[in-house]
C-alpha cells in the first residue's frame, strides 16, 4: 500500500482524473483523497482495493502499476484465491 501511496498522483494524473472525481469512483470524500495523496492519513485495505481496481481497467495505468511494484504476483494471487486457500 505504500507504493500505491507514493504514486497515487501520477495514476490519477495518467488518468486525466481529479480529485473529486477518483474521490467519488472509489467511494470515499475528496478530502480523504487529498489527505492520503499527501501522506497525512493512511490508505485502508478497501481503499487500496478499489484504487487497484480502477488502475486495473486502464492498460496505461495497470503497466505502471506493474512497474511501480504495486501489483505483483503475490498480491494477485492472494486476490484470486479462494476463502478455503486463504483460510489454511
Amino acid at each position: 500500500m505504500a507504493s500505491m501511496t507514493d504514486n497515487l498522483v501520477v495514476l490519477r494524473k495518467k488518468l486525466c482524473l481529479t480529485q473529486a472525481k477518483l474521490a467519488d469512483k472509489i467511494g470515499i470524500g475528496r478530502q480523504t483523497l487529498i489527505e492520503i495523496e499527501k501522506k497525512k492519513r493512511p490508505m485502508t485495505w478497501t481503499t487500496f482495493v478499489a484504487l487497484l481496481s480502477v488502475f486495473r481497467a486502464n492498460s496505461g495505468t495497470s503497466d505502471l502499476l506493474d512497474h511501480f511494484g504495486i501489483y505483483t504476483g503475490e498480491l494477485s494471487n492472494y486476490l484470486t484465491s479462494s476463502d478455503d486457500v486463504r483460510n489454511d
